[in-house]
């Protein structure tokens, strides 16, 4: 069962930052609303994010959390580069030899202050009390972001 609102603001954890928990009953469920929590964390309306632009990307890592983690620097980073923002379109999550994968197809727009009313600008995402377990409800994720 989805959850309405798959992630929530942590005001407590973090005063110079931005902090989320993300849920989702699969990992790519989780990832998906982890990657809304940081576009939300920079934009007001997810929605005001027109499918413009298609971009693909693979993160990977032998730890499933700093795969989260590295997923989640790849979307600030194509901010930062190429000045887009992004929602998640599909994200497929693998295990191969000891390494997993996430290959990922984003879609977006650039940054247009006019449309996309700005809230902060995410610089990173910190490995502070950086968390990803499986519950009994699928998996959680604690992020703090460095804004």
């Amino acid at each position: 069962m989805m959850r309405p609102v798959p992630y929530r603001y942590l005001e407590h954890i973090a005063t110079a930052d931005a902090a989320f928990e993300a849920f989702g009953d699969t990992l790519e469920e989780l990832f998906i609303a982890a990657a809304d929590a940081v576009m939300n964390t920079m934009v007001e309306e997810l929605a005001s994010i027109a499918c413009a632009e298609e971009v693909t990307f693979e993160t990977e890592h032998a730890e499933l959390d700093l795969l989260l983690y590295n997923f989640l620097c790849e979307l600030v980073f194509l901010k930062d580069a190429r000045q887009l923002l992004l929602r998640i379109k599909s994200i497929e999550i693998a295990e191969t030899g000891g390494k997993y994968t996430a290959k990922t197809v984003a879609c977006g727009e650039r940054i247009n202050p006019k449309k996309h009313p700005l809230l902060s600008d995410v610089k990173a995402v910190t490995l502070h009390r950086f968390t990803l377990e499986k519950t009994d409800d699928g998996w959680q994720a604690s992020v703090i972001l460095d804004i």
